[in-house]
């Protein structure tokens, strides 16, 4: 990047950073003890940023993600991963007879129904944050750090509920043994870019995340390039 002189470099960090919470919601100044390969390594390259930023002047924004959801209203766009491992499209593959049920990892962690919490942040205002960083950057704006979320925690108990009333599918839920590196909660405390970027999130209701990314499952039964049926 320097032999090319690319000085400006936004970085799709995220909330795994942090490791289980000392306290939630969780802001910059939270410490970052990530309990996951995963998590230790974006962390890794925040460090590594800012040793660029100290020794080349090499800018950066670094974007905590809590967790990323939803889809293009339109459904032109929307997540795909092989294999599957984010909860929300796990759960609507599960009402869209992709799959026969969705496993809950840990039904007795320490939140009001005993699964794991999380901040679901829809990918559009994912987008609009890396638009504000990018128009920073280019107006010569310093490396900042700041946490993306909606500062509301849904557990896996509510979301499933959620999917079953914005679907109107029933979906089986099967519980197996707790996940060695899952925190029991993580929720964000995003003010910081809000006070200092003006961010908002404008698909922040989870029913709303929830229908958009629903709207891509039924339009992509099988996955958006696979063209073919579960199974083959």
């Amino acid at each position: 990047m320097r032999r090319h002189g690319v000085l400006r470099y936004i970085f799709s960090s995220t909330a795994a950073t942090f490791g289980d919470p000392v306290y939630v919601p969780i802001d910059e100044a939270h410490p970052q003890r990530p309990i996951n390969p995963y998590g230790r390594s974006k962390l890794m390259i925040e460090q590594v940023l800012d040793d660029l930023d100290y020794a080349h002047n090499l800018r950066s924004v670094c974007l905590r993600y809590f967790n990323a959801a939803g889809a293009d209203p339109e459904g032109q766009l929307g997540e795909r991963h092989e294999p599957e491992t984010h909860l929300i499209p796990l759960v609507l593959q599960a009402a869209s007879g992709r799959r026969g049920h969705i496993s809950v990892f840990g039904a007795d962690y320490d939140t009001p129904d005993g699964t794991c919490i999380r901040d679901y942040i829809h990918v559009e205002d994912l987008c609009a944050a890396h638009t504000l960083g990018l128009h920073h950057l280019l107006a010569g704006g310093d490396s900042r750090r700041y946490n993306l979320g909606n500062g509301t925690g849904f557990s896996v108990t509510e979301v499933v509920d959620v999917a079953r009333r914005v679907t109107s599918k029933p979906i089986e839920v099967r519980y197996e043994a707790c996940r060695a590196g899952d925190p029991a909660r993580l929720v964000a405390d995003s003010s910081r870019i809000r006070a200092e970027w003006g961010w908002q999130p404008q698909r922040a209701a989870l029913e709303v995340i929830m229908a958009d990314a629903w709207r891509w499952e039924c339009k992509h039964p099988w996955g958006a390039a696979s063209g073919r049926p579960p199974g083959r």
